[in-house]
């Protein structure tokens, strides 16, 4: 159990928490489920614009990694459980009232999709693989077919689940830090960060890096946005609120999050960002790897604050 001591009427952490190895499974699973929103979001997309030729690691390779990674998140959220044997309960019914069951019903659904999605590209991707089976031939050609009713399913179950990964938090009216409706565009936005710099690792095409490049900058700018945003939204708030920002803004935070978050997480990638368009040679790994890290440390350093910030009675 964390120390805790009241200063000016609130709890805070007397020790820094930051990076709590033994509180690892929720900001993981929350960074893994928005980066595989972005990625379906954006194969869906330009799918749906006839560009899957043009813009082929996003559409046919970077989905193929989404049905691994949504399992490694959801071992995380398993692990993170107190009553793991009582999970299969949230899909006994559904109350539209409860972030958890839409989130659940969403991660049963995309799951398989995002498996049928990436099967539907498995002849473009190896046109001379010589199959075995014959039901995996047949079972590609028949998906082909529902492919736009695929992607039009995941366009909106990939934004819900983007979504939901800050709804979930800002659902908590005993979390003041949580309780804010900007953490689900915040979360989307950055998830959605995420996946366009992976993109941009790993596409081979300059067309490819040259749009996904102007979508991180501009990702980047409107998380910054929500960011100023969701400060502006606490200090206007009731007293918890703008204790709750306190922790940011001079508190036990204000470091962790302003450098780890903004400073590398996201103004130095738009920076380098915009000298990549204007014709510098940035290597995208740096890129990458910033944004990467700023999106992973937003989810650690929001879930552990927000068990800092509560109503005191």
């Amino acid at each position: 159990m964390k120390e805790e001591i009241i200063v000016s009427g609130r709890l805070n952490p007397t020790i820094d928490p930051i990076l709590n190895v033994w509180h690892w499974e929720i900001p993981l699973y929350l960074f893994v489920g928005g980066l595989v929103a972005g990625i379906l979001f954006f194969s869906a997309f330009f799918t749906l614009k006839g560009e899957s030729d043009k813009f082929h690691f996003t559409t046919k390779i970077a989905p193929m990694f989404a049905p691994l990674l949504l399992t490694i998140g959801l071992i995380a959220l398993f692990l993170d459980l107190s009553h793991k044997l009582y999970f299969w309960q949230l899909y006994t019914n559904i109350r539209w009232e409860s972030p958890m069951s839409w989130g659940a019903w969403t991660l049963m659904l995309i799951m398989p999709l995002s498996v049928l999605w990436s099967l539907s590209w498995i002849n473009d991707l190896f046109p001379k693989w010589n199959w075995k089976f014959n039901f995996i031939i047949i079972m590609n050609s028949y998906i082909i077919l529902y492919r736009k009713v695929i992607a039009w399913a995941l366009i909106i179950l990939s934004i819900i689940l983007g979504m939901y990964t800050g709804i979930l938090l800002s659902a908590f009216n005993a979390r003041p830090f949580w309780n804010s409706a900007i953490m689900g565009p915040l979360f989307l936005t950055s998830g959605l960060s995420a996946s366009a710099s992976i993109i941009l690792l790993f596409s081979k095409s300059k067309i490819e890096k040259h749009l996904f490049t102007k979508i991180d900058l501009m990702l980047i700018i409107v998380e910054l946005f929500f960011i100023v945003h969701l400060f502006m939204g606490y200090l206007a708030g009731t007293k918890v609120h703008i204790e709750a920002a306190d922790l940011f803004l001079g508190g036990v935070y204000t470091a962790p999050f302003w450098i780890f978050v903004v400073i590398f997480g996201l103004v130095f990638p738009l920076i380098l960002e915009i000298m990549e368009l204007k014709g510098k040679s940035i290597p995208a790994i740096i890129t990458t790897s910033l944004v990467l890290f700023g999106s992973l440390m937003l989810r650690f350093i929001v879930v552990e604050a927000g068990q800092f910030s509560r109503w005191l009675y």
